[in-house]
């Protein structure tokens, strides 16, 4: 059966009993993280089928099995196969994160990465993996009976709102998200604000680094992003490419400036964080267009407000934020 809930599962092992119980305080502090210990390589794999984490975070050189060995028995194994992965290393060599990506592995953090950072990344692939199962889920409910095709039909629809690559909303679960807040905000005359973002000079970064490390970077943006959202109601979708958009409803423009200043700062800050493993330095520019629908107004002139003031933010020397200073409806 598909869960219930979206708390993420963690097994961790690492050998230095320092680390391992200051990893433990850090995730046992967040509720939504059930967290399992093991200190030993040798039971890693044991561990793992019994305790079915949605995340598995370990430690690369330990005594008798490493951590390349163990990412080969986690794939071999096909309860594990498809479970993420996230190598914490001392080391920051690109071979070594080379060989653990060809191995399987998901992530790869030089430890000890800050707090927020390794919070973001575990539910991130959390929900990946939940994803995932899910998406296996609703395959197998479409093998069944007549009677159970309607269900399944209604939750492959849901999980087709989902970028494979980040895990966050797409393209189609945005233009849904627009609809609903849109309709909602002309209903009950409320405020809506759009954020467009897109990461600067990606195509030289792709060229430089490659496309690995260029999904890398794009996964671990969308992680950055969707951390900074607060509320449920706030919705992060990969706009296409190298560009996400976040729908914010009830939220006048000062609040969707704040909200995109507040993204654009963490960025940045990644870009000087040796712990995120990026291969070099990560900015983003913002454009902001905020309204009340009304019936002169329209989802595609907020669309292309934002997407004026994103190139607005370009041309300004990008790393910053703009916003539309005249929107129909507004």
């Amino acid at each position: 059966m598909i869960k219930e809930t979206m708390q993420a599962r963690v097994l961790l092992i690492d050998d230095q009993p320092m680390v391992l119980e200051k990893l433990r305080l850090v995730l046992e502090a967040h509720s939504d993280i059930e967290l399992r210990v093991e200190s030993r390589a040798e039971v890693a794999v044991e561990a793992a089928l019994e305790f079915r984490p949605t995340v598995i975070l370990q430690d690369l050189i330990m005594p008798g099995i490493d951590g390349y060995a163990l990412l080969a028995l986690y794939r071999a194994a096909e309860e594990l196969a498809n479970v993420p992965v996230v190598i914490l290393s001392a080391s920051d060599d690109a071979v070594a994160k080379e060989r653990c990506f060809l191995l399987g592995a998901n992530d790869y953090l030089v430890k000890l990465p800050e707090t927020i950072e390794l919070v973001a990344r575990i539910r991130y692939h959390s929900a990946s993996c939940l994803a995932r199962a899910e998406r296996d889920e609703a395959f197998r409910l479409l093998t069944a009976s007549q009677a159970d095709l309607a269900a399944a039909n209604a939750l492959l629809s849901r999980l087709n709102g989902i970028d494979e690559l980040t895990g966050v909303g797409n393209r189609r679960s945005f233009d849904a998200a627009m609809a609903a807040e849109w309709s909602r905000g002309l209903r009950h005359s409320k405020p809506l604000s759009l954020v467009i973002c897109d990461i600067d000079h990606f195509k030289h970064y792709n060229d430089h680094f490659g496309h690995v490390a260029g999904d890398y970077c794009i996964k671990g943006i969308a992680a950055v992003l969707a951390d900074q959202l607060r509320r449920p109601s706030d919705k992060l979708a990969r706009y296409g490419g190298e560009e996400f958009a976040i729908v914010l409803p009830d939220t006048d423009l000062p609040g969707a400036l704040l909200v995109a200043e507040g993204c654009r700062a963490r960025v940045e800050s990644l870009a000087i964080d040796e712990s995120t493993g990026l291969r070099g330095p990560v900015t983003m520019s913002f454009g902001v267009a905020s309204l009340v629908p009304s019936r002169g107004a329209s989802i595609q002139g907020m669309v292309e407000a934002a997407d004026a003031a994103l190139f607005d933010a370009k041309r300004g020397g990008r790393n910053t934020v703009r916003h539309a200073s005249r929107l129909a409806g507004g």
